[in-house]
């Protein structure tokens, strides 16, 4: 199991056991670094709009709950569709990550956009607007 630092979300610790590695914030920027080009713009857009909300004050704990889950899905090296198939590797991350953000939108705020945005453009360079579930 990997040591890392788990999520705190208002002073609350969270880690979650995926069963081959524990989740922390470190293991989903490894994940992110190693296969963001690979899973794409818009799982790497869903990914830093649902962390960004996970950390947002405004942010309701039923829904951190539900971005929770996707995250942990999103990280977890067992997958329905290992993430190292070409192409389609990513797709059921893609699924679990636009259900959530669907359940959650309502609680998402401009400046979590904002922040998912600017982040997505740090790494992609000039990001189009990606339309969202």
């Amino acid at each position: 199991m990997r040591d890392c630092k788990d999520f705190a979300v208002n002073g609350t610790a969270i880690s979650a056991d995926c069963g081959t590695s524990n989740f922390s914030e470190n293991s989903l920027w490894d994940k992110l670094k190693r296969f963001g080009r690979i899973a794409g713009s818009k799982v790497v857009y869903l990914v830093l709009v649902l962390y960004y909300a996970l950390f947002s004050r405004n942010t309701p704990n039923w829904a951190k709950t539900v971005i929770i889950s996707a995250l942990v899905y999103f990280i977890c090296p067992v997958d329905a569709i290992p993430d190292t198939i070409p192409i389609i590797g990513f797709s059921d991350d893609l699924a679990a990550l636009e259900a959530a953000f669907e359940a959650v939108k309502v609680s998402v705020t401009p400046d979590v956009i904002a922040k998912a945005k600017a982040k997505a453009s740090e790494w992609f360079g000039t990001v189009e607007e990606i339309e969202l579930a």
